[in-house]
């Protein structure tokens, strides 16, 4: 992505891709406006450490998208559940809250209804209940397992 303004901003992503990016691209990554609001005038590349390319290039497309007024046409749903987690991840990292909020809806649609089990997985939550510890709140609060243990669809 090449711009020929005097206005861009560089961007290193994780893997070593430089984005020149306008204004208009980086006015919603809060993290990005806090290292230019520093002042440092030697800064030429900001560093994204937790940011790849194609993390970059998803922004990149949810931004143009939005500022058409055609954010409802976003999608991730080519992503599997890591590459959703990853992203989602590096939009926290950006602080990006309109995004972040559209990839936790898209999350918690993923793992709705799903088992414990399942959940647990997801996210990479080891149970530290022992077996009687887990079937005491299970008891305990029934109403919350009642109808949400769909298996899990992989």
């Amino acid at each position: 992505m090449e711009m020929e303004s005097s206005n861009t901003i560089s961007l290193k992503t994780s893997d070593g891709v430089v984005f020149e990016a306008s204004p208009t691209l980086t006015k919603n990554m809060k993290t990005v406006q806090a290292i230019i609001g520093e002042g440092d005038a030697d800064v030429s590349i900001i560093p994204l450490l937790n940011v790849s390319s194609s993390h970059i290039n998803k922004i990149i497309e949810y931004q143009t998208l939005s500022d058409d007024g055609k954010e409802k046409e976003f999608s991730v749903e080519e992503l599997n559940n890591d590459e959703l987690k990853e992203f989602l991840l590096a939009v926290h990292y950006l602080n990006m809250e309109s995004l972040f909020e559209l990839l936790t809806g898209v999350v918690a649609d993923r793992i709705k209804n799903k088992s414990v089990g399942y959940v647990r997985n997801y996210f990479g939550v080891d149970n530290d209940f022992t077996p009687e510890e887990e079937a005491e709140v299970r008891q305990r609060n029934s109403w919350a397992f009642n109808g949400n243990e769909v298996e899990p669809e992989e």
